[in-house]
C-alpha cells in the first residue's frame, strides 16, 4: 500500500498462502482479482499497467507458475511496461539442493533475470521492505519495465519486526542543455521534419500536440504511441500515412519509441536525414545512433523544446500536404482491406473516444493498426513488439478491472482467443464485462496466409477446429452472440456493451489472402520478400 499498489492479480498455491492470508485482511484497501492460469494473472496485471500507466501487480507460486506468467512479463518487458511480480518459492533449506521440492526451479532468481529488468529476493522479513522498494523503484524508473521478488515458503511466513516501507522517489534525468540547443537548431532548420512516438510519449501527448503545430510536423505512431495525438488531429498520422511522407523528410524527431519503423519497417532512409531520439534510456542512443540524443523524460523533453521554439515566426500550415497522405492510404484501405475496414469503423462508431480498445495477432488486429483511429492516450492496448499470440483477452480483463466504469472492447481470431476462454469464468465471476469480438476463420489466418504464399499452397498446424463460441460463452454465464456483417456488428456491440455484462460476439469471418493489411505495414518491396510477415 505504501507504493500506492490499489490491485493485485494472483492465483494462490502453497508456497503463496501467506501472501494471500495478507491480503484477505487488507481486502478493505487492495482488491484482489484470481485467474484460472497464471499467464492470465501476467496479462491482467499488463492490461491494468498500460491503461493506467502505474504497476500493474501479479502473485503466482515458483516453478511452473513463475513460467506461466513469463510471457506476459516478457510482453511489458519488450513494450516498456511496469509490472511487479512476488512470486514464491521452495522454502529455504533446499534452495539450489536439487532435491525435487514441488514447483522447484534449478535457479528461480535467475530465470526471472531473463525476462524482467531486476529480480531480488526476499530472505528474512526484515529485508521485505527494503526489495519491494527496489522492485518498485527499477519497474517504474528510468524505461519502466517489469521487476520480481522472489520469497521463499518458509521466509513468506515469518513475521519479525520491520521499518516502515520507504517509496524510492523516481526522478527523471536532467536533459542537457547543450544537447538541447544542438536539437533546436536542427529542427530550426528542417525543411520537413517528422516527429514519431511511442510508448514513452503517452504522458506527453497535449506539448507533443503543440510542438507538431509549431514545427508543421506529422506525428507518426506504430503501435504504443497511437492516441498521443489525437486521430482528429490535423497533424496526427499512422504508419501508412506516415510512410507517405517518409521520403521526404529530412529531421526526424523521435520521442519515446525505438524506432522499429526507421530501422525495420521502412528501410529506405531518406537520403541526408537527421535523427533527434528523446528517450529516458541512455542505451537506445547508442543502438539507434541518432545525430542528437536527449536523455531524459519526454514531457520533460518535449517542453523544454517548445520553450525554446515558441518565440519563431509560425511556419505556414501544411494541412493540405497533409490531409492528401491521409486521404490517399484511406482510399486503398476503402479499395483493398474489406471487410476489415468496414468491421473496425463498426466497431468506432460505437465505442467512445475514452473507451478502451484491446487488440490481438490476428488479421483484423494488425488491421486495426492503421484502419482505427485512436482518439485518447493509453486507449489502444497492444502487445507491441512482442506480437503476443492469446494476450488480448486477457489483457483486456486487467484494462476493464481498472477501469470499471469504462467500455472495453477486445478483438481477437479464433486461434488467439482460445488461448484464455476459460478466462470467461473470470470475467463472469468478478463481473469484468469487458466485450470480446471473435473473428472467426477456423485457422491461425496470418500463418495459414503465410504458408499458402511461401510454400506452394502446403499448410500445416494452422487449420483449426473451433466450438460454437456464442454457446461457448454462454455456457460461462457471459452473453453470446452473432454478427454476420459489419451493420449486425454495430447494432450488437451497442446492445452489448449496454448490457453490463462481459460478452462474447462472433463474427465469421473467412481467410481472404487478396485483402492483407501486410501492404500498408511493410513497404512493398518488404511484403514481397520471401519472408514470413512479422
Amino acid at each position: 500500500m505504501a507504493h500506492g499498489v490499489d490491485m493485485v492479480f494472483g492465483l494462490p498455491g502453497v508456497q503463496a498462502y501467506a501472501l494471500f492470508d495478507a491480503l484477505a485482511k487488507v481486502q478493505d484497501r487492495i482488491t484482489v482479482i484470481g485467474a484460472r492460469h497464471e499467464q492470465t494473472c501476467g496479462y491482467m496485471a499488463y492490461g491494468y499497467a498500460r491503461s493506467t500507466g502505474r504497476p500493474g501487480v501479479l502473485a503466482v507460486v515458483p516453478g511452473p507458475g513463475v513460467l506461466n506468467a513469463s510471457a506476459a512479463m516478457l510482453t511489458g518487458y519488450g513494450s516498456s511496461t511496469p509490472m511487479v511480480c512476488i512470486a514464491g518459492d521452495i522454502p529455504s533449506s533446499a534452495l539450489h539442493r536439487g532435491l525435487g521440492h514441488v514447483h522447484e526451479l534449478p535457479d528461480q532468481l535467475a530465470t526471472l533475470r531473463s525476462f524482467t529488468k531486476w529480480a531480488g529476493a526476499v530472505t528474512h522479513p526484515a529485508h521485505a521492505p527494503g526489495v519491494l522498494s527496489e522492485a518498485f523503484w527499477q519497474a517504474t524508473s528510468g524505461r519502466p519495465r517489469p521487476a520480481a521478488v522472489s520469497v521463499p515458503w518458509d521466509v513468506m511466513a515469518q513475521s519479525a519486526p520491520v521499518l516502515e516501507p520507504a517509496p524510492r522517489e523516481v526522478v527523471a534525468p536532467e536533459i542537457d542543455p547543450a544537447d538541447l540547443d544542438e536539437a533546436v537548431a536542427l529542427l530550426r532548420s528542417a525543411r520537413n521534419p517528422m516527429i514519431m512516438v511511442g510508448s514513452g510519449a503517452q504522458d506527453a501527448s497535449a506539448a507533443v500536440a503543440e510542438l507538431a503545430e509549431l514545427l508543421a510536423a506529422p506525428v507518426v505512431s506504430l503501435r504504443g504511441g497511437r492516441g498521443v495525438v489525437s486521430a482528429e488531429h490535423p497533424s496526427a498520422m499512422n504508419s501508412a500515412e506516415g510512410f507517405e511522407r517518409w521520403s521526404d523528410t529530412d529531421v526526424l524527431l523521435a520521442v519515446g519509441t525505438r524506432q522499429e519503423l526507421v530501422w525495420f519497417r521502412w528501410p529506405d532512409r531518406p537520403k541526408g536525414l537527421k535523427t533527434i531520439n528523446l528517450d529516458i534510456d541512455p542505451e537506445q542512443h547508442a543502438r539507434l545512433q541518432p545525430t542528437v540524443g536527449l536523455t531524459g523524460d519526454a514531457s520533460d523533453g518535449v517542453a523544454a523544446l517548445l520553450e525554446r521554439l515558441r518565440t519563431d515566426q509560425p511556419r505556414p500550415s501544411r494541412r493540405a500536404e497533409f490531409d492528401a497522405a491521409r486521404q490517399s492510404v484511406r482510399d486503398r484501405l476503402t479499395a483493398s482491406l474489406q471487410p476489415h475496414t468496414e468491421y473496425l469503423a463498426a466497431i468506432r462508431a460505437v465505442l467512445p473516444d475514452d473507451g478502451f480498445f484491446v487488440d490481438e495477432i490476428s488479421q483484423v488486429g494488425f488491421a486495426s493498426l492503421v484502419a482505427f483511429p485512436v482518439r485518447n492516450p493509453r486507449t489502444f492496448i497492444s502487445s507491441g513488439s512482442q506480437a503476443t499470440l492469446g494476450f488480448g483477452f486477457p489483457t483486456a480483463l486487467g484494462v476493464k478491472a481498472a477501469h470499471p466504469s469504462s467500455p472495453v472492447v477486445s478483438i481477437t481470431g479464433d486461434g488467439g482467443f482460445l488461448f484464455a476462454a476459460t478466462e470467461l469464468a473470470t470475467a463472469v465471476q468478478y463481473n469484468l464485462d469487458v466485450v470480446t469480438i471473435v473473428f472467426t476463420n477456423n485457422a491461425y489466418g496470418n500463418v495459414l496466409a503465410d504458408q499458402q504464399r511461401l510454400f506452394n499452397g502446403r499448410a500445416l498446424a494452422a487449420e483449426l477446429h473451433n466450438p460454437d463460441f456464442v454457446a461457448l460463452a454462454r455456457s460461462f454465464g457471459a452473453d453470446g452472440h452473432r454478427a454476420e456483417n459489419p451493420e449486425q456488428l454495430r447494432a450488437t456491440l451497442d446492445k452489448a456493451l449496454g448490457a453490463g455484462r462481459p460478452a462474447v460476439i462472433e463474427v465469421p469471418m473467412p481467410l481472404d489472402t487478396d485483402s492483407s493489411p501486410w501492404p500498408f505495414l511493410l513497404p512493398p518491396s518488404r511484403t514481397a520478400a520471401t519472408t514470413p510477415n512479422p
